[in-house]
């Protein structure tokens, strides 16, 4: 029972950064947003590591290669594009697509480590796509396939596809590498790469002109949406296992809709909860099979 409500919190708290980030998007750029979550994140995943192992451990030259991967993924080009997104669309909106990441990581898994789909999870990531596209078009699919997306919707496409690609080197490096250890480093990379970007979008400006409510948004996302919620999802996989870890997880989408209503004032449309339950369906298949 523990282990389902340390789950469910933290399904709760990575909704809660899509919450969080669309607020202090408004105030800060991607960059500067990205870095200052990250880099404090970092710093607590690399002590959590110092403090199991007694010592950072060291990395051959292929894992070092897949860990830089790592960070250019999951990391620096997933968050730029996440923050800048947020402030061109609905959070709300936001999180029904970056659900659908599991279906393109099955499309991926078959495609590169020949895993096979399955009609099951063949019709999950079918209803996933489909739910993602209702939920961009705001219900009118012509503009899907008139290419009228705007610019917020394909950025949070383009976060589903890096996430994709972090969550496929994943599979490589996890065979030598700890979760936490190739997690802290990615993020310890991404986390310099980024700084680069806040230091040319002007990091100092922004971190002077942050409200105190942007700096708490900023800390939740690094203590509980990230360093918590991670070594919570992976204490759950430990002891429940992948799949029922994951179904837990798949509400975030409907955790994130909610909070970005009750506290954003963001509208429950008829479109977006009809993506929402398409793609929470699409999911759960992918997930299950």
């Amino acid at each position: 029972m523990r282990t389902y409500l340390k789950l469910w919190l933290t399904a709760l708290f990575w909704a809660g950064a899509f919450v969080a980030g669309k607020h202090v998007s408004e105030h800060l750029g991607p960059f500067a947003i990205a870095f200052l979550r990250f880099g404090l994140a970092s710093l607590l995943l690399l002590a959590m590591v110092r403090w199991k192992y007694g010592v950072l451990p060291r990395l051959d030259r292929g894992q070092i290669v897949v860990v830089l991967l790592l960070g250019a993924t999951g990391v620096f080009a997933y968050n730029a594009m996440f923050f800048k997104a947020l402030s061109l669309i609905e959070a709300g909106r936001a999180s029904v697509v970056v659900a659908t990441s599991p279906a393109f990581i099955a499309i991926g898994s078959a495609v590169f480590f020949k895993e096979r789909l399955g009609w099951v999870r063949s019709l999950g990531v079918l209803l996933s796509v489909f739910g993602a596209a209702v939920v961009v078009s705001r219900g009118n699919l012509r503009e899907v396939l008139a290419g009228g997306v705007g610019l917020g919707e394909a950025l949070i496409l383009g976060c589903v596809l890096s996430w994709s690609a972090y969550s496929l080197i994943g599979k490589t490096v996890m065979r030598s590498l700890s979760p936490l250890v190739a997690v802290s480093y990615s993020v310890a990379i991404g986390s310099l790469a980024l700084f680069v970007g806040a230091c040319i979008e002007g990091l100092g400006r922004s971190a002077r002109e942050a409200t105190a409510l942007d700096w708490l948004a900023i800390v939740y996302m690094a203590v509980f949406a990230t360093v918590v919620g991670f070594v919570w999802f992976y204490e759950g996989v430990r002891q429940i296992g992948p799949t029922r870890a994951s179904l837990c997880i798949n509400f975030v989408p409907v955790f994130a809709v909610l909070l970005a209503f009750l506290l954003l004032g963001e509208p429950l449309t008829v479109s977006l909860a009809l993506g929402a339950a398409l793609v929470l369906s699409g999911t759960y298949l992918t997930s299950s099979a």
